[in-house]
């Protein structure tokens, strides 16, 4: 089994099911074989963008969040201080504090990142897109 943890992106991607998102990943998000996270960081990021407009999402935070853990088995975990321990050795080679708070948790947890942003393949994570 593997764990995977979702970049931000890649949970926008699959709530409204976008085309960027590969279809091989379907098999991922569906199959239930591997552990698939997301954090409450991408929350946090959602809801600066939504109160500042640079993003729609029909149903409110704690209604997109349940859908990910109740529809779709997706596991949400916190932000937690080992995590942040592992944040403060990151070197600074990606300016997004979001995506740096991701980073640290996937290291910490053990889980390959689903992303597709090229500046995570400049910290000691395992990637796939």
């Amino acid at each position: 089994m593997t764990r995977y943890l979702l970049d931000t992106h890649v949970l926008i991607w699959w709530r409204q099911n976008d085309p960027r998102l590969p279809h091989a990943w379907d098999r991922l998000f569906l199959g239930g074989q591997d552990e698939v996270l997301f954090s409450t960081v991408s929350l946090w990021e959602i809801a600066i963008k939504r109160a500042l407009g640079k993003l729609r999402i029909e149903s409110d935070l704690a209604d997109f969040s349940r859908t990910l853990e109740t529809n779709h088995g997706f596991r949400r975990i916190g932000l937690e201080v080992p995590e942040l321990c592992r944040l403060e050795k990151l070197p600074a080679a990606h300016a997004d504090p979001f995506d740096r708070l991701l980073i640290a948790q996937c290291i910490e947890n053990g889980a390959t990142a689903v992303t597709n942003d090229p500046k995570w393949r400049r910290y000691p994570v395992r990637i796939q897109f």
